[in-house]
């Protein structure tokens, strides 16, 4: 009553008032302060952070430059490309090495960069990149250093890898034998050869007329793309036909395709092996051509 009387009752609200009003304010700045020492906190761990991650590059920048160095001393001997009778040559060589140790001649398969195996990275040692840069390739090596090479067959066989007392290097993987036959497909142009050996003993082929690319835009480049690629699908049409007659005959051991990529996807199911080849030409001639091509091996001397 005196209090409300005096006035001093609205004073001491307004004291609670700004009292409560006081601690919200502290409230406020210590919750500020924390959050400032957080963002200190925060600046200081990534600033760390920064750090460790340049020493890092650095290191790995020196890293790359060694790895750099060595890889540009490490380069083949001999890169040379063989067939017929200088392949057959080079390959009797590798067959006359013997070796009185039961395990000290390596042959290995490597099919890919990434599938080099543990005794061939272990015995090449740096020099295993160049072994990659040649895969897919059968490689040699012997114990005393003596021969080392990388040569990739034109039909690859299953990935494999050993030490014995002679090179395994069978003639089927870099000559051709047996009787099979070998096809160029090309979106305008079918070859089709059965061989015995080198010789060709049969012979197949047609051309279709394939529209040549069109580039004048509109409805007009639509229709003519339709039209073209309907008339190379009946070009492969037939020549998927032809494949599967002869590998339905069951007279040939396999069945070789090449040519353009796009083509082969198409006839892949009726050929044991595939391959691009750019040989061009009337039906014959890039069938010789392409036959050249795919049984030549390149040897790398490593």
């Amino acid at each position: 009553m005196i209090d409300r009387l005096l006035g001093r009752a609205e004073l001491k609200e307004r004291i609670a008032e700004l009292e409560e009003e006081k601690r919200h304010l502290e409230r406020r700045a210590e919750a500020e302060e924390e959050r400032r020492s957080d963002a200190v906190a925060d600046r200081q761990r990534a600033e760390e952070r920064v750090n460790e991650l340049e020493h890092r590059i650095e290191s790995l920048e020196e890293r790359l430059s060694r790895a750099e160095g060595e890889e540009a001393s490490v380069e083949f001997r001999r890169v040379s490309d063989a067939r017929g009778p200088r392949l057959s040559d080079i390959l009797d060589r590798f067959r006359a090495v013997e070796s009185d140790d039961p395990e000290g001649l390596l042959t290995a398969f490597v099919p890919s960069d990434d599938a080099v195996p543990t005794s061939v990275s272990e015995w090449f040692g740096d020099r295993t990149r160049l072994v990659r840069r040649a895969a897919p390739a059968v490689v040699l090596a012997d114990d005393s250093g003596a021969v080392s090479a990388a040569i990739a067959p034109p039909i690859e066989p299953e990935p494999f890898d050993r030490w014995a007392d002679a090179f395994r290097l069978e003639a089927a993987w870099f000559r051709p034998t047996g009787r099979f036959a070998f096809a160029v497909v090309r979106s305008d142009t079918f070859a089709l050869g059965t061989y015995e050996g080198r010789e060709r003993v049969a012979f197949e082929g047609f051309t279709s007329d394939v529209k040549e690319a069109h580039s004048k835009g509109g409805f007009s480049q639509g229709r003519f793309e339709r039209r073209r690629e309907g008339q190379i699908d009946d070009h492969l049409k037939k020549a998927n036909r032809e494949l599967a007659a002869v590998a339905d005959a069951d007279d040939v051991d396999r069945v070789i395709a090449v040519g353009e990529r796009s083509a082969l996807g198409e006839v892949r199911e009726r050929a044991d092996v595939t391959d691009v080849s750019d040989a061009t030409g009337k039906p014959k001639a890039a069938l010789e051509d392409a036959f050249r091509d795919f049984w030549t091996a390149r040897v790398h001397a490593i």
